[in-house]
């Protein structure tokens, strides 16, 4: 297995990885947000990315998500776990806990979902957005390896930033029922399904948004937060990759299975060539 990990540079820099290498990576969909570093833990193999760059130069919209997972799908990757800082919809989620959700709400607008068309349409089921083996998987990494509140299950609702929500729009998401609110799981999620790969997220509470009535989210105490669950994640990357089952099996890695909807035949070659690493054994 290779397991991929998505996330800040201080996920790179505390795990303790053998045999390390960088990768540079050219895609048909851009220039991924880094090269790949890849290396070893507790015999498993690793590629990690930084999803915003290594100086969290690119925005949640601007990151390159498409070319970011096929630079992962590239390097063998079968498994990805993500991590994302996110705000509170709820009172009983403070700050610094730890939340390993099941679910997604889109609300971006401006981001490509998808590494298909151009003469190639696929219709694919995203019922369960993250795979439920990992979800299980990392919740218990992160009660095991760590002190830290943990929330398994629950809904991340996407936004598309750069800025904060609304008051009027955070107290809309709370009536909704979602829990947490975050700018990067879409469409992170949507192409790593597409590629076929087993995808989580670890997402820690950085703040409570809006919505509440002595909270004022701000850059400050973002920071100030992430860097105090920057531990935990830390620990629990790390405790989820050295417990990552050989037996594990994963629905996404089939994913593509009966969803092309376009006759192989249909398809430019321009096209097929462009999808070749991630469609190439479904149009043969």
């Amino acid at each position: 297995m290779t397991i991929g990990v998505i996330g800040g540079s201080g996920i790179y820099e505390a795990l303790p990885l053998e045999n390390v290498s960088t990768k540079s990576v050219s895609t048909p969909y851009g220039e991924p947000s880094e090269d790949v570093t890849l290396g070893e833990l507790g015999g498993k193999e690793v590629a990690f990315l930084p999803r915003h760059g290594e100086d969290h130069q690119h925005t949640p919209t601007g990151a390159g998500y498409r070319a970011n997972i096929y630079a992962l799908k590239s390097v063998g990757v079968d498994r990805v776990i993500s991590t994302n800082a996110v705000g509170s919809l709820r009172e009983e989620l403070p700050p610094r806990t730890l939340v390993v959700p099941d679910q997604i709400y889109d609300r971006t607008k401006h981001r490509t979902p998808t590494f298909f068309g151009e003469g190639m349409v696929v219709h694919m089921s995203f019922a369960q957005p993250y795979c439920p083996e990992m979800v299980g998987h990392l919740a218990e990494s992160a009660r095991e390896a760590t002190d830290a509140d943990v929330s398994e299950d629950g809904t991340y609702v996407c936004i598309e930033g750069p800025q904060y929500s609304t008051k009027a729009e955070s107290e809309f998401y709370r009536e909704q029922g979602w829990d947490i609110v975050g700018m990067t799981t879409i469409p992170e999620a949507k192409l790593a399904r597409e590629a076929e790969l087993s995808y989580a997220t670890v997402a820690g509470v950085t703040d409570y948004d809006v919505w509440k009535d002595d909270s004022e989210v701000s850059l400050e105490e973002v920071l100030e937060n992430a860097e105090a669950n920057q531990e935990s994640i830390n620990a629990v990357i790390e405790h989820a990759i050295r417990t990552m089952p050989e037996d594990f099996e994963s629905e996404a890695w089939s994913a593509l299975e009966g969803t092309i909807n376009t006759p192989t035949d249909a398809i430019p070659s321009e096209t097929r060539e462009r999808v070749d690493l991630l469609a190439g054994s479904y149009l043969d």
